[in-house]
C-alpha cells in the first residue's frame, strides 16, 4: 500500500496545473468514487503501449512514394473543407502542411476564414495560396459560427466528394490516398470514414487511439464514433443542405446523421488516418469546456430517431458525449420466456423468484423445459410451481442438446418475442423485458442481448466477438463491472454480430425465418450461428447494457470434462469453421482488424 501511495504521489508530483484543474473539474462531474474508478481505469498500463506500435504502423516514406506513383481507374476529386477561426499560426501551418504531404494529389483544400482581421492568419493563407492552387480560401467578414462558416466553405468546393477537417488538426499523409482507394473498389459508396487518434498539441506523442467497427447505427446513437475523417458525396451534402446552426457544438453529429440516412453505401477504412490535436480549448482534451455541444449531440439524436419515425428517449449518461437511448414499448405483446433446466431446483428458484419479483412488464409466459432430471427435489418444485398460471413444464425426453430443447420449446411458445433464459440467471435491472422489447420491436432489429455479471461484480457478456479465441468470445470478461471498458463499449448500445443466448430476446417471426438453432450445434456456439444467420438476413443484433443480470455460469451442464464431451466441443469448433469460414477470415466487421483476437478487452494486437 505504501509503495502504491508512493507510486501516485510520483505521478501527481509531474502533473502540470491545468492538468490538475482538468481532474478537478472531472472529479466534480462524476463524484469521488465514480472519478476514481475513471482514474484507475485511464491510467491503466496498455497491454500493447499505442506510442511505439504507431510508430511502426504509420506510413513509410517508401510507401508513400508508391503510392504517388498510382494508376487510378477512378480519381474522384475529393475537397477538404475547413472552416477556420482564431487559428494559432502554428497550427495552422501544420493543418495546411499535412495537405500537401498527401500521396494523393487530386484533392483541393477550402478554407473560410472567420476571422480575417488576424493578421498572421491572412498572411500565412495568402502564402499558401500563392504556393498551391488546390489552396482556396474565402474571408468571411462575420464569424456565424462553426456550422455556417462550414457552409461558407462547402459553397467553395468542386470536388466529387467532402472531406471534414478542423482547423487545427491534421490528416496523415495517406489519409486522401486510402480514401481514394476504397472509393475506386466500392464506387457506389456515398459515405466513408476512418480511425483517429489524438495527438499533444506539440505532436509529441500519438495517443488514444478511436478503432471503429464498420457502421454501427446503434453506436452512432450512443456517441458520435464516426467523428474524423469523415468524406461524403458533394451530391448527398447538397441533397440535405448542409450543416445546421441550431446544432451548433455537436453540428457534425447532426451532419454524420442525415448523411448516413441518405446513403446508399457507408464504408469504413481501418485506417489511422486523422489525429485530432489536443490542447487546453480543444473539446478533445477537455470535453466539459463546451457543455452546449453535448446538448446539441443529444438533439441530433433525437432528430434521427424522429426521422427513422422511431419513439424514445434520449438522456445523457455520466461520460459526457455518450447517452442513452430508451425505446418506447409499443403495446404489451406476450413474451415467451423459455428457460431449460435439469434438477436445479436452487439456481431455477432463485432465476424464477428474481423475474417475478422484479419484473414491472407483466405480459409474459414463462416456459420450463424439464430435461430428465432425477432429484426429487426438482420434483417438488415444480409442482409448487404448477399453480401460476403464467408458467408451463415441457418435457424433453431425448438427450441433452440445447439448440433442439429451445427449438422444441418456441413450437409451444405463444408469444410474439422468445426470451431465451438460462436457468442460472438472476434478474437485476426490473425494466429488463421492457428494455429488450424496446430495441427487438424496432424494424430491421432481429435479436437483443445483456449484460451479465458474474456473483463477485465482474463482467461474463458484454457483447460477443467473432475470431476471439478461434471462434467467437464475451467481451470485457472478468472485468470489474463498475467499469466502462475501452471508449465505454461495455456500458453503451451497439450493433454486434452476436450476443449470448442465456439472455437474448428474438423476434419469432425471425426466430421461424431462420429456421431456429442450428440442432448439430448441441452445446457450443449455437448463439452465435443463430445471430449470424439473423445477420445473415439483414437484421440487427443489439448489445444492450441496461438490461443486467448476473449469471451463475452453466451449473446444470456441468464442465466439458469428458473425452465424448471434448470431442463433441471439437466437432462443434469445426462445424463452425466450415460454415462460417469467409467471415472468420475476413474478420468480425464490428471490430476492428487491429484489435487482438486473443485478448477480450479491446487490446492492440502486437504490430507483426
Amino acid at each position: 500500500m505504501a509503495k502504491g501511495k508512493i507510486e501516485w504521489g510520483r505521478m501527481l508530483g509531474k502533473l502540470s496545473p491545468y492538468t490538475i484543474l482538468k481532474g478537478l473539474r472531472y472529479m466534480r462531474h462524476y463524484g469521488p468514487k465514480e472519478f476514481w474508478i475513471r482514474l484507475h481505469e485511464r491510467f491503466e498500463p496498455e497491454e500493447v503501449p499505442y506510442g511505439p506500435w504507431y510508430e511502426e504502423y504509420k506510413v513509410k516514406p517508401e510507401e508513400l512514394e508508391k503510392q504517388k506513383k498510382k494508376k487510378w481507374n477512378y480519381e474522384p476529386k475529393i475537397s477538404v473543407v475547413v472552416p477556420a477561426y482564431k487559428t494559432p499560426e502554428k497550427f495552422l501551418r501544420e493543418m495546411i502542411d499535412s495537405l500537401l504531404a498527401q500521396s494523393y494529389v487530386n484533392w483541393e483544400l477550402c478554407i473560410a476564414n472567420a476571422s480575417p482581421d488576424e493578421a498572421g492568419m491572412s498572411q500565412i493563407l495568402e502564402e499558401y495560396c500563392k504556393k498551391d492552387a488546390r489552396i482556396c480560401v474565402k474571408p468571411l467578414l462575420n464569424n456565424a459560427g462553426i456550422a455556417e462558416n462550414t457552409n461558407e466553405a462547402l459553397k467553395m468546393a468542386t470536388g466529387d466528394f467532402i472531406g471534414l477537417l478542423d482547423h487545427d488538426d491534421l490528416l496523415a499523409p495517406n489519409a486522401l490516398y486510402e480514401v481514394a482507394k476504397a472509393l475506386e473498389s466500392h464506387p457506389k459508396t456515398d459515405v466513408i470514414y476512418t480511425d483517429e487518434d489524438k495527438v499533444r498539441a506539440d505532436l509529441s506523442e500519438h495517443f488514444q487511439p478511436n478503432l471503429k467497427p464498420d457502421f454501427n447505427l446503434d453506436l452512432l446513437r450512443s456517441n458520435n464514433y464516426i467523428c474524423h475523417f469523415f468524406v461524403v458525396r458533394r451530391t448527398i451534402v447538397e441533397t440535405i443542405g448542409g450543416f445546421r446552426k441550431e446544432y451548433d457544438g455537436a453540428q457534425d453529429y447532426d451532419f454524420i446523421f442525415r448523411c448516413c440516412e441518405s446513403a446508399k453505401e457507408i464504408y469504413h477504412v481501418p485506417e489511422i488516418l486523422y489525429h485530432w490535436r489536443t490542447h487546453q480549448a480543444s473539446t478533445a482534451d477537455n470535453p466539459a469546456s463546451k457543455m452546449y455541444a453535448f446538448e446539441a449531440g443529444k438533439r441530433a439524436i433525437e432528430g434521427n430517431l424522429e426521422r427513422c419515425h422511431l419513439k424514445a428517449e434520449v438522456s445523457h449518461t455520466k461520460d459526457l458525449g455518450f447517452y442513452r437511448v430508451k425505446y418506447e414499448v409499443e403495446g404489451t405483446p406476450l413474451i415467451s420466456i423459455i428457460i431449460p433446466n435439469k434438477d436445479e431446483r436452487e439456481s431455477l428458484k432463485k432465476c424464477i423468484d428474481s423475474i417475478e419479483k422484479k419484473s414491472t412488464y407483466e405480459n409474459y409466459e414463462i416456459l420450463i423445459v424439464e430435461n430428465n432430471s432425477t432429484s426429487k427435489e426438482i420434483f417438488e418444485y415444480y409442482k409448487e410451481l404448477s399453480d401460476n398460471p403464467k408458467i408451463r413444464l415441457l418435457k424433453w425426453k431425448e438427450g441433452f442438446n440445447y439448440s433442439a430443447i429451445n427449438n422444441f420449446a418456441a413450437k409451444k411458445a405463444k408469444g410474439e418475442y422468445l426470451l431465451f433464459l438460462n436457468n442460472d440467471m438472476e434478474v437485476i435491472a426490473s425494466d429488463w423485458m421492457e428494455e429488450l422489447l424496446g430495441h427487438c420491436q424496432r424494424e430491421g432489429t432481429g435479436a437483443v442481448g445483456a449484460r451479465l455479471y458474474y456473483p463477485n461484480e465482474t463482467i461474463q457478456h458484454a457483447g460477443t466477438i467473432i475470431g476471439i479465441g478461434g471462434i467467437a468470445g464475451h467481451m470485457f470478461v472478468d472485468m470489474p463491472g463498475e467499469r466502462t471498458g475501452y471508449m465505454h463499449k461495455a456500458a453503451i448500445q451497439q450493433d454486434l454480430s452476436a450476443v449470448t443466448a442465456a439472455c437474448m430476446m428474438v423476434k419469432r417471426s425471425v426466430f421461424e425465418a431462420v429456421n431456429g438453432f442450428e440442432e448439430k450445434l448441441s452445446v457450443a456456439f449455437n448463439d452465435v450461428d443463430l445471430c449470424l444467420r439473423i445477420r445473415a438476413q439483414g437484421e440487427l443484433i443489439v448489445y444492450d447494457p441496461y438490461v443486467e443480470l448476473y449469471h451463475y455460469e452453466s451449473k446444470s451442464r456441468g464442465t466439458e470434462d469428458s473425452k465424448e464431451k471434448v470431442r463433441r466441443f471439437q466437432e462443434e469448433i469445426e462445424f463452425m469453421r466450415c460454415r462460417w469460414e469467409k467471415l472468420l477470415k475476413a474478420g468480425d466487421p464490428y471490430y476492428n482488424k487491429h484489435f487482438s483476437l486473443t485478448k477480450w478487452n479491446y487490446s492492440l494486437k502486437p504490430f507483426e
